[in-house]
């Protein structure tokens, strides 16, 4: 039995920039975050079965993606669509039988 996806959520912020941390760094580190002082940087600013994404050029709204998210419907959200279907239509969707042009 496959589990259901959960949904996205937008996390409004003030932000004006953004700021990356460097994976490989934060690794050294080896904790030093949160109340405790005893979590990652990632751990500390992560939520639960889900990843925190932004494009940079809209730095005000985090999307906070759940495991499992259908890809195309990420980057479409992202704001960086690039035309392609969010998801392919069922074979029942066309009852005419035309084949369905996809570009990649």
């Amino acid at each position: 039995m496959s589990k259901t996806p959960k949904s996205f959520k937008i996390s409004k912020t003030r932000w004006s920039e953004v700021v990356l941390v460097c994976r490989k760094c934060s690794k050294k580190l080896d904790g030093g975050f949160g109340p405790d002082g005893d979590k990652t940087l990632k751990k500390a600013l992560c939520p639960k079965d889900a990843v925190v994404a932004v494009n940079a050029r809209r730095p005000e709204e985090l999307l906070i993606v759940p495991a499992g998210a259908d890809l195309f419907e990420v980057k479409a959200r992202l704001g960086l669509d690039d035309g392609r279907r969010l998801k392919p239509p069922s074979p029942a969707a066309d009852p005419g039988g035309d084949p369905v042009e996809t570009t990649s």
